[in-house]
């Protein structure tokens, strides 16, 4: 201590050697390790949550939720119909092999190409290649009536609604309509030379009138650079707004098509839930009201699971509403995130439906595996109606009796 002292008189420094506290330190890091191990717990079992909910969602859960009868499950792989609105036993569905009635060949072609790059040019889309449907390259090659047709699809590519059974891409929010798109849909079809034409659209059930309007704007545009090309317009429901359909009906168009798509039974598991059967035939029973001069038309898929029964009984709603023509067709899944098919229905059983149809009285009945509801033999047909209401010559050819060519 006293040579401390002297030092300090001194002035001089010293080395005081005091202990190191690292058991501060140390501590500090593994508080700072547990925290970060908390941390990584928290954000498995936040993943590990959000994995099992993944794993558990299924599409209906965005689009759709569909009658509480049966569970999407059940729903995408029906394998009986609903009877008396109980719910049925149902059993995994095994996906049937494609049968060689419904292989085409792949689009090719001149007046295809043509077509295409026509309708990319002008911003435009068609159902033929949003719904996937394999008629495309018969329909835009020609094929046997040698008239190339394409259905222009109005109002986007993005529907409002959901139905189990097709491919076209499902929106809340669609982007806003291209006001220049009945002039540039006028335009391309009167470059094409046909004299048939098909408008169809994606539900917008985000406008006030449901597009019925802009539909009414593209048909009188057609009508005044073709005034002779006939026009088909396969439109939605509205929302069951029957001002809409009587825009439509009264815009000069000559075909009013609208699809109850399956039977009755089958509607809420098959058509998006704001849809109806009862809903649709409204719709067709209106648009012949406001304007008696026009051919009304709707479509049926079979192999979803219907009975000969229901399959009867939706025809003859449709004659009770006064429909001209009906078309049937094989429903072919789009893709694995859709409804399963149940069975592919055979071109004799086609046969069957299209007897029964001219039976209950329509006008024209196209059935085959591969007819659509806008299928060009279709519209040769009722082309030649059109024709012989107005006195005008019509084509001589004889309807095909091989369903599986119409």
């Amino acid at each position: 201590m006293t040579a401390l002292r002297t030092a300090a008189k001194l002035g001089l420094r010293t080395s005081v050697h005091r202990p190191v506290l690292s058991i501060p330190t140390r501590h500090l890091a593994t508080l700072q390790d547990n925290e970060n191990s908390k941390e990584k717990s928290r954000l498995k079992a936040l993943k590990d949550r959000l994995a099992a909910e993944d794993a558990g969602a299924s599409l209906d859960d965005f689009i759709n939720t569909g009658s509480e009868k049966l569970t999407p499950a059940e729903a995408l792989e029906l394998r009986e119909t609903v009877q008396d609105g109980k719910k049925v036993v149902t059993t995994k569905l095994k996906q049937p092999r494609l049968p060689s009635w419904l292989k085409t060949e792949i689009p090719s072609g001149k007046n295809f190409g043509k077509i295409k790059r026509d309708l990319r040019g002008l911003k435009l889309h068609t159902v033929c290649e949003e719904a996937r449907c394999p008629n495309i390259g018969d329909c835009w090659g020609g094929g046997e009536h040698q008239t190339a047709t394409a259905t222009i699809m109005l109002m986007g590519d993005e529907c409002t609604r959901g139905c189990r059974f097709c491919s076209v891409k499902t929106n809340r929010a669609p982007k806003a309509l291209d006001p220049h798109e009945p002039e540039h849909t006028a335009e391309a079809i009167s470059r094409w030379g046909l004299d048939y034409v098909v408008l169809t659209s994606v539900d917008r059930d985000d406008l006030a009138d449901g597009g019925s309007s802009h539909f009414a704007e593209t048909i009188r545009k057609i009508k005044t650079k073709a005034p002779q090309i006939l026009v088909e317009c396969l439109t939605g429901d509205f929302g069951g707004d029957l001002k809409g359909v009587e825009t439509v009906a009264r815009s000069g168009l000559d075909v009013y098509a609208h699809n109850i798509e399956t039977v009755e039974a089958l509607t809420p598991y098959v058509r998006d839930r704001r849809a109806g059967f009862r809903q649709s035939l409204r719709v067709l029973a209106h648009a012949k009201q406001v304007n008696p001069e026009l051919i009304t038309k709707s479509s049926i898929m079979l192999g979803c699971g219907e009975t000969d029964e229901e399959v009867l009984h939706a025809l003859q709603a449709l004659r009770d509403a006064d429909v001209d023509c009906v078309t049937l067709g094989q429903y072919m899944r789009p893709t694995k995130r859709h409804m399963k098919v149940h069975d592919y229905v055979t071109p004799e059983k086609f046969k069957h439906w299209e007897t029964k149809g001219n039976e209950l009285g329509f006008k024209y009945v196209a059935s085959g595996p591969l007819v659509r509801s806008s299928y060009k033999a279709g519209e040769f047909y009722i082309s030649n109606i059109l024709k012989k209401r107005r006195g005008l010559p019509v084509e001589d050819a004889t309807q095909p009796t091989d369903t599986t060519s119409v």
